[in-house]
Parts: structure tokens; sequence; C-alpha cells
């Protein structure tokens, strides 16, 4: 079994991780461990955690996962939407699609830890996009007759999932909670993700696929436990 650390920003991706993503790598070897970004460290108590401001708090947090030796890898889930501004890449983004953007913001996060064991991913543009995949399981479960059709409409309009826009007022999570009050990141998103699964999610969001082929690759019948 290969240990795999993700740094997470907060208990809504531990909870995915935990409870969709862990069980299908586990069968394959793999044995992924979340960690919550640690925001502030307080000598005399327990530390802060969830939630990212600021690139010095990502990159502590993956230097000191990379310190675990019996790991072997080290990655990240963390919204592409809402990231600081002085993360390495952000400032540098190329014109292009969300797609060119988000790999580029990847590939200097990953220049800047500069270890083999590392990879960065990025959620785009934020965890609730992967629910887009099934705007009918979302509506059916918050019993909110108008989330469905508003769903569709924005899926429409983007093209795909991950497409949805990252304007603060029309974030995927924004779009939700304009057609459901009630809904709650923490607890309703996880539990969403359940029900519209893993195979589902990912035929219609490739940026996400494409990590978690990289996180099958470190099962120990591919490659026992080194980074592809």
């Amino acid at each position: 079994m290969n240990l795999v650390h993700v740094l997470v920003e907060g208990q809504t991706e531990e909870a995915f991780l935990a409870r969709v993503i862990r069980p299908h790598l586990w069968r394959l070897g793999v044995h992924v461990v979340p960690k919550l970004v640690v925001t502030r460290r307080v000598p005399a108590g327990p530390d802060h955690k969830g939630g990212v401001t600021s690139w010095a708090q990502i990159e502590r947090d993956v230097r000191l996962l990379l310190g675990d030796s019996s790991a072997a890898a080290v990655t990240t889930h963390i919204d592409y939407y809402g990231l600081p501004a002085d993360v390495p890449g952000m400032s540098t983004r190329p014109s292009g699609s969300p797609f060119v953007r988000v790999r580029h913001v990847e590939a200097a996060i990953a220049s800047q830890v500069a270890h083999h064991r590392f990879r960065a991913h990025l959620a785009l543009h934020e965890f609730e996009a992967i629910l887009y995949s099934a705007p009918e399981i979302c509506g059916d479960y918050l019993a909110a007759p108008l989330l469905e059709g508003a769903m569709r409409r924005a899926l429409g309009a983007a093209g795909e999932p991950e497409l949805v826009n990252d304007d603060p007022a029309s974030a995927p999570s924004k779009r939700i909670l304009a057609a459901c009050p009630t809904y709650s990141k923490t607890l309703d998103g996880p539990a969403l993700a359940e029900r519209v699964g893993l195979v589902r999610m990912r035929a219609a969001c490739p940026h996400f696929n494409g990590w978690i082929d990289w996180l099958e690759s470190l099962g120990p019948a591919v490659g026992e436990g080194t980074v592809a």
C-alpha cells in the first residue's frame, strides 16, 4: 500500500477525499490521506486549520508533508477559484482557456517546490464544479426544484463542468446557493459527490480526471510507489 498525502484547504475537500476518492484508490494499492492546510500555528493550543490566504501557508505544509519519507507522493487539492495572488504563476498566467491557465499555475507551483515526489493539483474552478456532472442528482437530493435547471443552464453556457466560471458572483458554489440557499458546502457537497459517483465526474471533468489518473499510477502494480 503506497501512502499519498493530499493537502486540502477545507473540510469539504477532506470529506470528499475520504468518502469518494480513498475507497477507489485503496483497491489499487494507494492510500490517500487528506491534510488540512494549517492557517495559524498556536504554541499553546490546537493549530487553526482550513482556508488558504497565502502561498506561504501552502508551501510550508507541502514541505512538511514531503518530510515524510514513507510517503510515495504529496499532492494538493485546492480550489483555483480564489487562489491567493502570491501563488507562483498567478501573476504570469497566459491568455487562453481555463485549462491552459490552471496548468500554468500548477507547473509554476511544482517548479517552486522542486521535489520529484510532489505534484500540484488545483480544482478547476472549485470543488462544486464536479457536481455539475449530474444536475438532476443535485436537484433531487437537495429537494430544490430550481437547482437542476439552473445548473443545466450554467453547464450549457460554459460547455462542461470545469468551465463554469470563477467570477465572485457566479462561481459554481455561488450558483448552487442562489438556487438552493440551504446548500451546505461541508455537509451536502461530499454527499452529492458520493451520489454522482467518480465514474461520471471523471467522464465530464478532464482536468480532475487527469489528476485521478496520476493518483492511480502510484499503485504498487504500476511502479512500486514511484511518482510517474
